[in-house]
């Protein structure tokens, strides 16, 4: 962990180290701990926001116990799997049109054409949910007249 989020950290009172004489900062194991969480939490994906929130609701001065990681664990298991959805669906269609507009590859003539993905927002609309179906040339205009899925165009 790099030296800037440990005082990150720090600075947000979430870990407590004790100063030497020489100014060198010495962890208790409670915060060696939280400061092991916060790196895997970051590999993870977790904002720092997330990581703070989580850390915050451990006990001070002393080493988190089993049921303190469970309830954590248990509060974190949604956005992992939303996570773990997200990153499968991008393996699964990184080498075909994702909709994010950008037209480079052939297919996505036939899936995005032009662009009409971007009547539901910025983005990888595909990644994000949409189908290329939501965006069928129906009437007027690439996404019919109210839009895909009924959402209306943007003004």
């Amino acid at each position: 962990m790099s030296v800037s989020a440990i005082r990150y950290y720090e600075a947000r009172g979430l870990v407590r180290p004790i100063r030497t004489r020489g100014n060198q900062r010495r962890f208790l194991r409670a915060d060696i701990r939280r400061l092991s969480f916060a790196l895997i939490s970051q590999r993870l994906g977790l904002t720092l926001a997330e990581i703070e929130a989580e850390l915050s609701t451990l006990p001070r001065g002393r080493v988190p116990t089993r049921e303190d990681w469970h309830r954590i664990s248990v509060r974190l298991r949604g956005t992992l799997g939303a996570k773990i959805q997200m990153l499968e669906k991008m393996r699964d269609l990184l080498d075909g049109c994702i909709g994010c507009g950008c037209l480079s590859l052939d297919r996505c003539a036939l899936y995005n054409p032009v662009d009409r993905a971007a009547r539901a927002g910025p983005g990888p609309r595909f990644l994000l949910g949409d189908r290329p179906r939501d965006f069928a040339a129906i009437g007027s205009g690439p996404a019919g007249p109210a839009g895909a899925a009924g959402r209306k165009p943007p003004a």
